[in-house]
């Protein structure tokens, strides 16, 4: 994170919503919603995949078939964590803040739970919530340039051998590794599968990115918390194509002798928060690491 906690913005723009890709789920929170705004005054969007997943009509203060453009107050999503990162990389750079319902398992990110939403989307359209500021990875390929919130994995195909990955620092060579794959992850993904993989947890406000290796086939290979100004280079040395995912989802795969290379950006997404939130209390609840 970057920049800190700053009040959240009061103007009078629509407020965009994005919800899980079971509408089922919900339904009942979506109404919860719909009512608040029109309480408020305050006019929701749905674009039009939003528009017939949950089967919503035009009416005073709704917006259907709309374009997910920039010109809005705030991002709702009523979702799991993959909605919520689809959520904060559409906004990235825009200053749009994401509000977010946990409706999946962890919702690391979620701002609020599903029994908090009449009082919390209140708050949320009326402005009484807290930005935080995240860091992501900006990524580039032969392919083209991506952009990662919680992180980067290059590993092996299902079934296929095992990968030799080498990587680099600002041009210097760390290591080559033989594993299953790599992650990179940002303090936000650090929690995800960095931390599965055995990696640290960094802490919101930490300004820099953790590597670590999935199953390494190394007695000397360790996660590794890399300066925010240093540019990482992973190569793959394997002799066939290694998959991509960013955030969980594939991205597809580096070629044999192709590499990927990866820097901090500090500030790229705005994440809602509750007044008072903050990592420990979030780490405490969602994992049990500090009871």
């Amino acid at each position: 994170m970057a920049g800190g906690a700053r009040p959240g913005r009061r103007a009078p723009r629509p407020r965009t919503v994005l919800t899980h890709t079971r509408p089922q789920q919900v339904a009942e929170a979506l109404e919860t919603l719909i009512a608040a705004a029109h309480r408020a005054g305050v006019t929701l969007r749905f674009d039009e995949e939003e528009t017939r997943k949950n089967a919503i009509d035009a009416a005073d203060g709704i917006e259907i078939d709309a374009p997910l453009t920039d010109d809005v107050d705030l991002c709702v999503v009523l979702g799991g964590d993959g909605t919520i990162l689809r959520a904060l990389r559409r906004y990235a750079g825009t200053s749009v803040p994401v509000f977010a319902v946990n409706f999946g398992q962890i919702g690391f990110l979620a701002t609020i739970d599903p029994s908090e939403c009449e009082v919390g989307f209140d708050k949320a359209l009326a402005g009484e919530f807290e930005v935080l500021t995240l860091p992501a990875l900006a990524l580039h390929t032969r392919d083209g340039a991506f952009a990662a919130i919680n992180d980067l994995s290059i590993h092996r195909k299902l079934g296929g051998r095992v990968a030799q990955l080498a990587y680099e620092l600002e041009g210097e060579q760390v290591g080559s590794v033989r594993c299953d794959g790599v992650v990179v992850a940002t303090p936000a993904g650090s929690t995800g599968y960095n931390l599965a993989n055995g990696g640290p947890v960094l802490a919101w406000g930490v300004e820099g990115y953790v590597v670590s290796f999935i199953a390494p086939h190394s007695l000397t290979a360790r996660a590794l918390v890399v300066a925010p100004g240093d540019r990482l280079t992973v190569h793959n040395h394997s002799a066939e194509p290694v998959d991509v995912s960013i955030d969980g989802r594939p991205a597809g795969e580096l070629a044999p002798d192709d590499a990927i290379t990866a820097r901090f950006l500090r500030e790229a997404a705005d994440l809602a928060q509750v007044p008072g939130s903050s990592f420990y209390r979030r780490l405490r609840e969602k994992f049990g690491l500090l009871a």
